[in-house]
């Protein structure tokens, strides 16, 4: 198919209007590279690298591998006391745009605008939207009920049409999408792109245990549940019998040290740790503590495939959709 026109694919100058969405312990410089070369683009979160070195390694991988576009996401909020690092890294290696989650942009956008990056603002209602605009943020990453992770509390069909109508600037869906009649519907809702993750964890190019990407397969959009216990906000994953064992809600011990002014930061600090230790050691090794993320859209995925495949057959979906309404 020939480029779908938008501002998203205007903006990096890819062939489809789809950014591979940054997932936590997931994406990797393989995968963004596929997804270059397949004509969309991908992300990666800064927080996947251990250190500045390995994070400087991947970097360089993809930029001799096809150049870009690419994009990386960086948490702007206090509990990443990596930023200053991962952010002068980013702009030494000039990525094509940043995704910022968590906080404020403001830093990112001052030292990106020197550089011509782009940087996309997670957002999730219109009062923090319009704040990132103000501060010159280029597109918004409109987070809505179907997201993988950390989803928002509105569907895509209400969060879409607000943020239109209230900002500026362009708005890329995340949530929700992995069919071709689904990436038509968000275009036609007034989006410029869509940010896509959960199907690309069952790709052969992701470097997660073989249980977690049929897993992706196996489960679907009614087996996605919501729990508090891993980060302290809620965060959507594949409800496996182990995850039905111990309960999506915080025990009465972290519930009662969340309520305590004094110990709330502290004891918040140390769910999240303990989730992503979790999570980490589910992703890349069997084990019967089966705690995946994942969102609905898993709904449609059937096998573990190239990333190729997988962009090849929602740019298919969407070709003859086009075709059938007009």
């Amino acid at each position: 198919m020939e480029r779908i026109d938008t501002e998203l694919t205007r903006m990096l100058n890819i062939k489809y209007p789809v950014i591979m969405a940054p997932m936590f312990l997931v994406s990797n410089a393989a995968m963004t590279v596929e997804a270059v070369r397949a004509g969309i683009t991908g992300a990666i979160p800064a927080l996947n690298y251990r250190t500045d070195r390995e994070f400087r390694a991947a970097l360089a991988e993809i930029k001799k591998a096809v150049g870009g576009p690419f994009g990386i996401n960086l948490i702007v909020n206090k509990s990443n006391y990596r930023l200053e690092e991962q952010l002068r890294t980013c702009v030494d290696y000039e990525v094509d745009f940043i995704i910022t989650s968590l906080g404020s942009p403001r830093k990112v956008i001052e030292a990106c605008s020197k550089k011509g990056i782009k940087v996309f603002c997670d957002v999730t209602e219109e009062q923090y939207a319009r704040k990132v605009e103000e501060l010159g943020a280029d597109a918004l990453i409109a987070v809505n009920s179907g997201a993988g992770g950390h989803a928002g509390p509105m569907p895509a069909s209400k969060l879409i049409p607000l943020l239109k109508a209230n900002c500026k600037i362009p708005v890329i869906s995340a949530g929700g999408v992995a069919t071709g009649s689904e990436l038509r519907d968000v275009l036609t809702l007034g989006a410029c792109g869509v940010s896509m993750g959960s199907p690309f964890i069952a790709s052969d190019e992701a470097e997660v245990s073989q249980e977690y990407k049929q897993a992706v397969v196996d489960y679907g959009a009614d087996d996605i549940v919501m729990t508090n216990r891993l980060s302290g906000t809620p965060c959507t994953i594949i409800n496996t019998p182990y995850v039905q064992k111990i309960g999506t809600r915080q025990n009465w011990l972290e519930s009662l040290l969340n309520r305590n002014k004094t110990l709330k930061k502290y004891a918040k600090m140390l769910t999240f740790y303990k989730g992503m230790k979790s999570l980490e050691k589910a992703a890349f090794s069997a084990t019967y503590k089966t705690l995946w993320c994942a969102g609905p859209s898993i709904e449609h995925v059937h096998a573990i495939r190239p990333v190729k495949e997988i962009v090849g057959t929602l740019i298919d979906e969407y070709s003859k959709q086009s075709e059938e309404v007009s």
